[in-house]
């Protein structure tokens, strides 16, 4: 049977939590097209184990008291005693990016600029919580807002050519850090934790670097945006290239001769996603979300943007795979639920329609419904999806698969 983006053809679920093997692999953005060319998926062992799993064992054997000395070494290298910023943390004030500033300031003794790329459509809870970062957690941050009517334009292409609401917010959170602390002469990013925990090749998560593949380029006309090419974005009169500067990766040979570190926190620290949200509350005013997210059972993680609920929801559409999977399978592996009460999330609230914010959304893009469901349609893979009685209904999920 046909398959899209490159799935794998035979659906199967990890014996230990509940992802599929659809779950996409990380990516570079800068390259992502319809097709997904190239895209790889989590790897399952012959015993069915998802590499994700076999990660979180490994996870637990790791002595963390010398990996912190690795960090601490790491910091001394890079600290400055001058005033000068000597690191950088990129975020919105979220439990995650809370936590990294927080504790490498007040415990490592660090003196971090923290850096916001604006979420496309902030939520209330979500700005107030970037509010709190700064004036609760004590950190200074330069918050870059974007050209609303280049926002626009590039959401609405990004649902139409490849079904993923929230590329945009990555390109930016992924390309503009390295460029500001290169502009500051800041040496050393700090990111949370590496994605290959969740999905990636296992070797991935054998280093604290992150890949220069992932904020650099070589070719600048494969540079790709929305599902376009930089020129033939460029084509629309009302996008220029100083538009979009800041979405897209350095040179090779812009950045060459800056010693520029980016490293996983998660590599000398365990993370531990509940743990960092209960840190995020206690030290910087950190507050979840008043209701549940849709698509989901939880309240905390990834809260302060309305396109973010869209993102799980095409998600879903696109892998067969909604936020509920992925948040049940991670709190598995951590021992916080059990899988037989894993699967019960999942078939209570994948795929769940983020109704909330969606009317706003699509008035923003001038997009509608129809449009919107209509474009779902195309990207569901006929391998995942049957439709009965106008309705799409999954060939395989996890509750009805064991």
């Amino acid at each position: 049977m046909k398959t899209l983006f490159n799935l794998p053809e035979n659906v199967k679920f990890c014996k230990s939590c509940v992802i599929s093997n659809q779950r996409p692999s990380s990516i570079q953005e800068f390259y992502h097209n319809k097709t997904r060319d190239g895209a790889k998926y989590i790897n399952f062992s012959d015993d069915g184990i998802c590499d994700a799993c076999k990660f979180n064992n490994q996870k637990n054997k790791i002595n963390w008291e010398d990996r912190e000395k690795e960090l601490i070494l790491l910091l001394d290298k890079y600290r400055k005693s001058n005033g000068e910023y000597d690191c950088l943390v990129p975020g919105s004030g979220g439990k995650d990016s809370s936590y990294q500033a927080h504790i490498l300031k007040y415990k490592y003794g660090m003196n971090p600029l923290t850096v916001t790329w604006s979420p496309i459509m902030y939520t209330d809870y979500g700005y107030k919580n970037f509010i709190n970062w700064c004036d609760i957690g004590g950190f200074d941050n330069i918050s870059f807002k974007q050209n609303g009517i280049v926002v626009k334009k590039l959401l609405y292409k990004s649902i139409k050519n490849l079904l993923h609401p929230f590329q945009i917010f990555i390109l930016g959170q992924k390309n503009f850090a390295p460029r500001l602390a290169k502009k500051f002469n800041i040496n050393l990013i700090f990111y949370g934790e590496n994605e290959a925990e969740y999905g990636n090749p296992i070797a991935d998560n054998s280093k604290s670097l992150r890949d220069k593949s992932y904020y650099t380029y070589q070719n600048k006309n494969k540079l790709m945006i929305a599902g376009e090419r930089i020129n033939e974005l460029l084509k629309d009169n009302s996008i220029k290239l100083s538009d979009i500067q800041n979405y897209l990766p350095m040179a090779n040979d812009e950045i060459s001769a800056f010693d520029l570190q980016i490293h996983y926190l998660g590599y000398y620290l365990k993370w531990t996603p509940q743990e960092v949200y209960y840190y995020a509350t206690d030290n910087t005013g950190f507050v979840p979300r008043p209701f549940r997210t849709q698509g989901t059972y939880s309240k905390y993680s990834s809260i302060d943007d309305k396109v973010d609920d869209l993102h799980w929801y095409t998600t879903f559409i696109k892998f067969g795979i909604g936020r509920a999977s992925y948040e049940a399978s991670q709190e598995i592996r951590n021992n916080h639920i059990s899988r037989e009460e894993g699967k019960l999330l999942v078939q209570k609230f994948d795929g769940e329609f983020p109704s909330l914010y969606f009317d706003e959304i699509m008035d923003f893009i001038s997009m509608s419904k129809n449009e919107f469901m209509s474009i779902c349609d195309k990207f569901r893979s006929p391998h995942l999806w049957k439709k009965n009685n106008n309705e799409w209904y999954l060939k395989h999920t996890i509750y009805n698969e064991d």
